[in-house]
């Protein structure tokens, strides 16, 4: 659904470029779990191994799982926020990637980490084995990189000369990620409420026109 992501080559921030200690990244500023999954049915491929045991985040994992089974009817850049902590994911050539971080962890930084996931993964893992595996984490020993990275992205210092903040900036700003909510995703245990279209545009989510479309239906002639 909606303009499909293509990852970037890597290119070397110029000087002056703002580093991740300007966007705010602190010691509670984290990427807490990722995963990465099939699109056509959610199946899971491979995930950063969990040690967080945070009620939050074990909440936020089962709107996490919801969103992974819909990901082929959701915009392929997106963020929830209605949840204890933040889900975004973006979605390119039938895989999804998926991270749950704090409230106030930088949007630039969390869709730079899943492009650098996304680099990785189609880098090393080709269509047809993706779509014919049938046993949930098939590549989990991916998830070597994916906490390689998770411990990258949650260290300012680690960052400042390895991402292109620019790029990404720019990016989110001509084509923001399309922002979800709870009545897009439906109930945490899977009862989903609203079947979304497929996505058509950026600065409407998809709850904001079943409600203009009710009101338009119901007001008076």
């Amino acid at each position: 659904a909606g303009v499909t992501a293509r990852p970037r080559p890597f290119r070397r921030p110029p000087p002056g470029d703002r580093g991740p200690a300007s966007l705010g990244l602190s010691e509670m500023s984290m990427v807490l779990f990722a995963s990465v999954v099939r699109v056509r049915d959610g199946l899971p491929l491979s995930a950063s191994t969990d040690y967080e045991h945070n009620k939050g985040v074990q909440e936020t994992k089962k709107y996490l799982k919801v969103l992974s089974k819909k990901l082929g009817h959701l915009p392929d850049r997106s963020t929830l926020r209605d949840v204890h902590y933040n889900i975004h994911f973006i979605s390119s050539l039938g895989v999804g990637y998926m991270i749950i971080c704090s409230e106030n962890y930088p949007n630039v930084l969390a869709f730079c980490f899943l492009d650098e996931l996304q680099r990785e993964f189609i880098t090393l893992y080709d269509t047809a084995r993706i779509n014919t595996v049938v046993r949930p984490y098939s590549f989990i020993e991916f998830d070597n990189f994916i906490q390689k990275t998770k411990q990258r992205f949650n260290n300012p210092r680690s960052l400042s000369t390895k991402i292109n903040l620019a790029d990404m900036q720019t990016e989110i700003k001509l084509r923001p990620a399309h922002q979800l909510t709870m009545f897009d995703v439906g109930t945490a245990n899977g009862n989903v409420r609203l079947h979304s279209p497929p996505y058509k545009g950026i600065g409407e989510s998809t709850s904001d026109k079943f409600h203009r479309n009710t009101m338009s239906k119901s007001a008076p002639t």
